[in-house]
């Protein structure tokens, strides 16, 4: 692998750990992020699915949001490209729309990814069907 920066995919479970001070995850999710940042000065800001971050319940507009709002995690849209790759998803592994639209992401990041997830088995299974080389990271 080069040293290209490596885009930080959130899942689920990540996002609701940094949203919450008093989850059981939290300070490792966290430390993780921040030295994931912290290495890839410069380059790409770590991302969530918009898909991801609704089944999360991460409003940023929540007084509760600030810690999670200051990493600067940025928004995947679900356009009509990523609708159409996840709804294949969704029909092929018979998975959720959060899933599916994360893997619509990492299908089209252009470098190294790594997906910060409790799903462990799920991301690999998509990342297989899609012949994609995913690094998953287990809370």
């Amino acid at each position: 692998m080069t040293g290209a920066p490596v885009r930080l995919v959130l899942d689920n479970e990540a996002v609701q750990a940094l949203r919450d001070a008093s989850h059981r995850k939290h300070r490792k999710t966290l430390a993780f992020v921040e030295a994931a940042v912290s290495r890839g000065r410069g380059g790409a800001a770590p991302v969530v699915p918009a898909a991801v971050r609704v089944e999360a319940a991460w409003d940023r507009r929540a007084p509760g949001a600030a810690t999670i709002n200051r990493l600067r995690v940025a928004d995947v849209v679900l356009d009509r490209p990523g609708a159409d790759r996840a709804a294949a998803l969704v029909a092929a592994l018979r998975i959720s729309v959060a899933d599916a639209h994360l893997g619509a992401v990492v299908a089209t990041i252009p470098v190294p990814c790594t997906v910060l997830t409790s799903d462990v088995d799920d991301v690999r299974r998509i990342a297989a069907h899609l012949d994609v080389p995913v690094r998953v990271v287990g809370l």
